[in-house]
């Protein structure tokens, strides 16, 4: 049996080089040396996570639990933590500097074994209910207890899902067939059917890698899409007849079904079927096993709904079926990857549409809106269509071309618009993470409103390196309150914003958020009076063909 202290001993050598090769080559002889059990442990808990992907039973463990567990074993207060945080932007490496010195000691100092972390992962999955904050942090307490401030960090990084190491899911695989003389491809093959590397690892080790195979009721990837910004520049990639399908504004899932038994999995393999029961009732209708994929879409009446409403079902824990009837959602059926013992994935989408059809016929499974078109004019009217009923675009797919799991490829592509851009300034700003560490990056915004300003959304993503290094300096010199993590500003910096959509929001004290904002451009050449007015953020709002009330 091996320990968990190896592992972190392994990890700390990855951490250290910047070398891609080095990294593979130290994971690729440690993991040659495990058996099946502890390379299956290892694998999974290498990317980032305490358990299998598609498990019905997740950690779940946040950052305060965690915070308040160190606090504990070492006496510090929250401020002092918090100082040891921002200069990192990490909390396992917070867990290892500070770990050092315990207030608390463990009553049993025996050394951590890898299949002891992950029953105790198990534990704390299966944790649920009144008090189970209490419990978990007791949990994470005593693992913090009896590692060292070495497998500290790392105890903390696999339950955040953060291990910011450089080991990415790839060369991992890279390792896994390294460590057992396997060809690459084939690796990579059987993880995006198997969907989880950890059970990747573990066939690697027993030598049965060639034996993979879509498993009904566990994830598979899902395929993608690539990004393609004009309807000439698609009619000219594909350049013969091609599906052009509506891109619905839901959320992907994959049905499976075996037997009387019904799950359904979201695009990160999670295991979402209890939020969607009447989406289980309909797929039972269905006289045959299956794997199909799809998007769940809030619909009513034949139109789609506010996305914000799928949310709010998401992040329930109860009372599923008074919020089917409250919010009701239709699942969108594209694709079909299994049917019985029948491998569909390989086959022709045009093969495979016909399966589908018939599979979900007398059941409240819709199939995606599609047309057969050819040349760009046929694609820009169907887009036309497809916003005009109330949906983001199109995704245009080769009738030719297989179902490629966890792939971007030349078969599908989407198009898609952003709604509109609007002028904000800056009035707060938070410190990043990782990479991020130690420079302000997420960005919090306003509009104006008369002779005030009102909060309408956050956003990171779309500035560059040098653009976020420039912000930050502008931003301590226009900090009018600085409260550690977060600082209030002089509305002075104007953002140029891109988004998806508005909705009406109790979140910001404009009434409002946008959703999916990103920022397009600094606009150096505007002041904060020049900025967009809420009247104008309501008139953007009241176009669209698709809003969320209050309710």
């Amino acid at each position: 049996m091996r320990s968990f202290g190896e592992f972190a001993t392994v990890l700390e050598n990855v951490k250290s080089t910047s070398s891609k090769n080095e990294k593979v080559r130290i994971l690729a002889d440690y993991l040659r040396e495990l058996d099946e059990d502890d390379s299956l442990l290892a694998a999974r808990f290498a990317t980032g996570r305490p358990s299998e992907k598609g498990s019905v039973d997740e950690t779940q463990v946040g950052y305060s639990t965690i915070f308040d567990a160190i606090g504990e074993i070492t006496g510090l207060t929250p401020k002092a933590m918090g100082k040891v945080y921002l200069k990192y932007g990490d909390l396992g490496d917070l867990a290892c500097e500070v770990l050092g010195e315990k207030k608390e000691t463990a009553l049993f100092s025996s050394q951590l074994a890898m299949r002891e972390v992950g029953e105790a992962f198990e534990k704390l999955s299966k944790t649920k209910g009144k008090g189970s904050s209490s419990i978990k942090k007791n949990h994470v307490k005593s693992l913090l207890l009896r590692g060292s401030p070495v497998e500290a960090r790392y105890l903390v990084k696999i339950l955040t899902r953060e291990m910011r190491i450089g080991l990415v899911d790839g060369l991992v695989e890279e390792a896994i067939a390294k460590a057992h003389s396997i060809d690459h491809a084939a690796v990579r093959e059987a993880h995006l059917l198997l969907g989880d590397i950890g059970l990747l690892a573990r066939r690697a080790r027993a030598g049965t890698i060639g034996e993979a195979r879509l498993q009904k009721l566990r994830p598979t990837n899902f395929m993608l899409a690539e990004s393609m910004s004009t309807a000439k520049e698609i009619a000219e990639y594909f350049g013969k007849e091609v599906y052009a399908e509506y891109k619905y504004d839901g959320v992907r899932a994959q049905v499976h079904r075996a037997g009387g038994e019904v799950r359904i999995f979201s695009r990160r393999l999670e295991d979402i079927s209890k939020s969607f029961p009447e989406i289980c009732r309909e797929s039972s209708k269905i006289n045959h096993d299956f794997i199909i994929d799809g998007e769940i879409v809030p619909f009513k009446d034949g139109k789609p709904l506010p996305f914000q409403l799928l949310q709010r079902r998401l992040r329930r824990i109860e009372g599923f079926e008074e919020a089917a009837s409250r919010t009701p959602v239709t699942f969108f059926c594209f694709d079909i990857l299994l049917l019985d013992d029948d491998e569909l994935y390989r086959r022709p989408l045009s093969e495979r549409r016909q399966f589908l059809s018939r599979s979900i016929r007398g059941t409240g499974l819709l199939q995606t809106e599609s047309r057969t078109i050819r040349t760009s004019e046929d694609l820009e009217e169907t887009f036309s269509a497809s916003r005009s009923s109330g949906y983001e675009g199109l995704v245009v797919k080769d009738p030719d071309g297989p179902y490629t799991p966890g792939r971007r490829g030349k078969w599908w592509v989407k198009l898609k618009e952003e709604l509109d851009t609007l002028d904000v300034v800056i009035v707060g700003a938070e410190y990043g993470h990782g990479k991020r560490a130690g420079v302000i990056s997420d960005y919090t915004f306003a509009v104006r409103d008369g002779a005030g300003l009102k909060v309408i959304g956050k956003a990171y993503s779309g500035v560059t390196d040098k653009e976020i290094k420039e912000l930050t300096a502008r931003i301590k010199e226009t900090t009018v309150k600085d409260h550690g993590y977060f600082r209030e500003v002089e509305p002075t910096i104007v953002l140029e914003v891109a988004f998806d959509s508005i909705q009406q929001s109790d979140r910001h004290d404009s009434g409002f958020a946008l959703r999916f904002p990103r920022i397009k451009t600094i606009r150096h050449d505007k002041s904060a009076e020049e900025i967009d007015t809420i009247e104008r953020v309501k008139e953007v709002f009241s176009s669209q063909r698709v809003k969320l009330e209050d309710r």
